[in-house]
């Protein structure tokens, strides 16, 4: 009797917990009712009564989900407990620096920008900002799906799924020691300061939206702790838990010192970086670098004059070992996958939405294909999801195309095709998609593929005709406002 329990009373105390954290995020709601409170996003006022909408839909499907079975450690119940003390705690500790419920503040130190209080209470809102993100990446619509989430970078998501298993959430000390298995970690001050880097919620612990998260920011995947000391430990235009309106107050000391810079995690896009400039005429500009690694958006701006001193400082670090030249990750295709794209009077490796370029793009993390010029397009009419599946693209990865040959069909191929150029202007040679990868001539039946293969467009209402490029520039703030980067070829919208 007592087992068959069990589950209930654990369900209750669940219940009762997240009532009672929805309830004191009612009473913070309204002590930030002041309207000098007021910031540029993460905004306390917005995300508290957001995170507790979020909440009761959290208590609602576990309600519905009934008496399930035991869940095992890391699961759903185990990042409650942990998600919701922080979140207690994290509340009280806004609640203190706040004025009472219709009363004054003692201190008007709270109210002006820049002061200390005012950074304590910006700095928590962030952190607010993360744990609604993190909760709703979790339990999207308020259903757990933390043993099935995908991590965006491939190499992260097997790292985690292979050492964690279907769980969700760890402690530290546990996350540092399998982390050491790949990327061994320095104890000391080094651990503390990359703990604090990758533990977004400050909650002691290290959840797969957190890993997530931390190997976006810090690719590419081989050096990964490299890039973050380099960028994160070494580099004096680092800022952590800084704001939008923050770095706009920082950057007006260095309004006569064009290419002063700093950059931090964006606020409002998770897993990608906020670059603040001075432009050469003295205006203050933020750009999004989309789906590149940092280090080469600043390699990229310092040559173009626009990242040139941190925090303005003289000296800007060479980044310049953090690149590495290497070939595109090759997609690779089955004899198998070809057949039954010939067979539909179709090829592999043409862009199906505008049957013109070859694929050299992958979708992350869902994975499908298609080419950069179609992907720009397509997010550039503000869409922020794949036109194939229409899940989230948290990222892309350029990537090359080689068809899985056997080498004697290689080779006869090949034959079969110097044999023939010169009778077949028009023949084929497919296969190569890029310089690098080897010349493979397709085979059908024995004999090599002639003639031009026709190719059935997808349809996507949004991208139907022509496609058209606009150039982006960028444009001075005023008043304080989020524009395209720099190169035409990054941009962002909105806050961040």
């Amino acid at each position: 009797m007592a087992a068959a329990a069990a589950p209930w009373g654990r369900q209750w105390g669940e219940a009762r917990a997240i009532g009672r954290t929805v309830r004191l995020l009612q009473r913070l709601e309204e002590q930030c009712g002041d309207p000098r409170l007021a910031s540029s996003p993460p905004s306390l006022r917005d995300l508290l009564p957001r995170l507790a909408q979020l909440l009761r839909q959290v208590a609602h499907a576990r309600r519905a989900a009934g008496r399930g079975g035991p869940e095992g450690p890391g699961g759903a119940r185990d990042f409650l407990i942990v998600y919701l003390h922080n979140l207690e705690a994290k509340s009280r500790q806004v609640a203190a620096l706040l004025p009472p419920r219709g009363g004054k503040s003692a201190n008007d130190e709270l109210f002006r920008e820049g002061s200390r209080l005012r950074r304590q209470l910006a700095k928590l809102a962030l952190i607010f900002s993360y744990m609604h993100a993190e909760l709703g990446a979790l339990f999207p619509k308020g259903k757990y799906c933390g043993h099935t989430y995908q991590l965006t970078k491939a190499p992260a998501h097997t790292f985690w799924r292979e050492h964690c298993g279907a769980r969700c959430v760890l402690p530290w000390a546990e996350f540092e020691s399998l982390l050491c298995t790949c990327h061994p970690v320095e104890s000391g001050s080094t651990a503390l300061a990359l703990r604090s880097t990758i533990n977004l919620t400050c909650s002691g612990h290290v959840s797969v939206f957190e890993f997530d998260i931390f190997t976006r920011l810090f690719q590419p995947w081989p050096t990964l702790l490299k890039n973050w000391q380099l960028l994160a430990v070494n580099h004096p235009g680092y800022m952590a838990f800084l704001t939008y309106d923050e770095v706009q107050a920082r950057l007006q000391t260095y309004r006569d010192k064009p290419g002063s810079y700093i950059f931090r995690p964006s606020c409002t896009r998770l897993g990608q970086w906020a670059i603040g400039y001075v432009s050469s005429d003295g205006s203050i500009l933020q750009t999004i670098p989309l789906n590149k690694p940092l280090f080469q958006a600043l390699l990229d701006g310092q040559k173009e004059g626009f990242y040139l001193y941190p925090d303005g400082k003289s000296h800007n670090p060479d980044l310049t070992e953090l690149y590495q030249a290497e070939p595109h990750p090759y997609i690779r295709v089955s004899e198998e996958q070809l057949q039954l794209y010939w067979a539909m009077d179709s090829t592999f490796e043409l862009c199906k939405i505008c049957a013109e370029s070859n694929k050299d793009v992958k979708i992350e993390p869902c994975g499908h294909l298609l080419c950069s010029r179609c992907l720009a397009a397509w997010q550039h009419s503000d869409s922020q999801t794949c036109p194939f599946c229409r899940r989230e693209i948290k990222g892309q990865e350029a990537v090359s195309i080689r068809f899985q040959v056997r080498p004697a069909e290689a080779r006869a191929a090949a034959e079969d095709l110097r044999e023939s150029s010169d009778q077949e202007d028009g023949e084929e040679e497919l296969g190569q998609v890029v310089s690098s990868a080897p010349p493979l001539a397709r085979q059908l039946n024995g004999s090599p593929a002639k003639g031009r293969l026709k190719v059935a467009p997808l349809a996507l209402p949004r991208l139907q005709g022509p496609l058209s490029f606009p150039r982006i520039k960028t444009v001075a703030l005023a008043p304080w406002q989020i524009t395209s980067s720099p190169q035409a070829r990054e941009g962002a919208t909105g806050n961040s």
